[in-house]
């Protein structure tokens, strides 16, 4: 195929290949609202510059790559598309043109989600809750090495680039660190974080939460992380490494007191804590304090830090 052909002749090409000689592949015209979102889908959707790309693009030539779905008892479940389905809406459109599968396992269900996104973006380009989304379900959920191959086929004869040679991947840590270029310990972490609540997993993806925390803590059940995550976040505290592994070894007999304790929480204060003094530049100072009486500048940074973190959320 050449890659100087339009994009739309592409488009067409691409569905030949992938629909051949059988019509009940073939691309239909889908309503938008009869389209759910995959469950636990685990990619962000796309915002700010990227969003308003692709609704442009979306508004002047359509939606040119179909979406697919899972046909359901009640409609429809996304497996690959959810970025252009909401790009979709937003441009006002009511349609959209999938390739609808029947009778998929959840294993090979999981195979679309995750290889999509794959092939679309780079792997280092994904934050961290989306990798481990991609190397848990590689390890974990992907389904018989070649219907896996498969699909891969069939999803780069769809992106347009006539096919791709998919080697035959086992479900070893080491052959998928290969891939990804990392140990296969540094994978076993990523693949372990996959069993903390969504709290944390978010923690991580903002940096509060160290992966090596993280994996400390992923041995407590989810009841224990949730309590944990409230305590921490109720006392504003950062989750330490030398925390998180005690945590793990009180794991199954956790407490808000032994949160609390392992935290640092219970210890009475032996001595009063004296004041910090801290330096503003003077040209700050004047700007905002010029006329104001030294007594009463202490009140007026106190209002404004407790607005500033209540909008910050803390």
């Amino acid at each position: 195929m050449k890659t100087n052909q339009p994009k739309r002749k592409v488009f067409n090409d691409a569905i030949d290949l992938l629909t051949g000689d059988a019509p009940e592949c073939g691309v239909q015209m889908i309503p938008i609202d009869k389209i759910v979102p995959f469950h636990e889908h685990p990619f962000k959707l796309y915002q700010g510059e990227r969003l308003d790309d692709m609704v442009d693009s979306i508004k002047e030539h359509g939606i040119l790559s179909p979406v697919i779905v899972l046909k359901t008892a009640d409609g429809y479940e996304m497996l690959a598309g959810h970025n252009r389905q909401n790009a979709a809406k937003i441009a006002g459109l009511t349609e959209v043109p999938a390739i609808v599968k029947d009778g998929l396992t959840e294993e090979e269900a999981w195979v679309y989600v995750v290889e999509t996104n794959v092939i679309q973006r780079s792997f280092n380009d994904l934050c961290v809750t989306e990798r481990i989304a991609v190397l848990s379900t590689r390890y974990d959920k992907v389904c018989g090495t070649k219907k896996r191959e498969e699909i891969l086929e069939e999803l780069h004869r769809l992106n347009g680039d006539g096919g791709h040679h998919v080697h035959r991947q086992a479900k070893s840590r080491e052959l998928i660190g290969q891939e990804y270029g990392m140990t296969g310990r540094h994978i076993a972490r990523y693949i372990r974080c996959d069993q903390l609540i969504p709290a944390f997993k978010e923690m991580l993806d903002d940096g509060s939460l160290t992966m090596v925390a993280g994996v400390e803590i992923s041995f407590l059940s989810h009841e224990e992380q949730a309590l944990v995550f409230s305590v921490m976040e109720k006392n504003c505290i950062k989750l330490k490494k030398d925390m998180a592994g005690k945590l793990r070894t009180a794991a199954g007999s956790i407490t808000e007191e032994t949160v609390q304790s392992i935290l640092g929480l219970d210890k009475p204060v032996t001595e009063v804590r004296r004041p910090v003094s801290i330096k503003l530049p003077a040209k700050v100072y004047h700007r905002y304090f010029a006329n104001t009486a030294a007594k009463d500048v202490q009140s007026i940074l106190e209002e404004a830090l407790d607005l500033y973190f209540e909008r910050k959320g803390a």
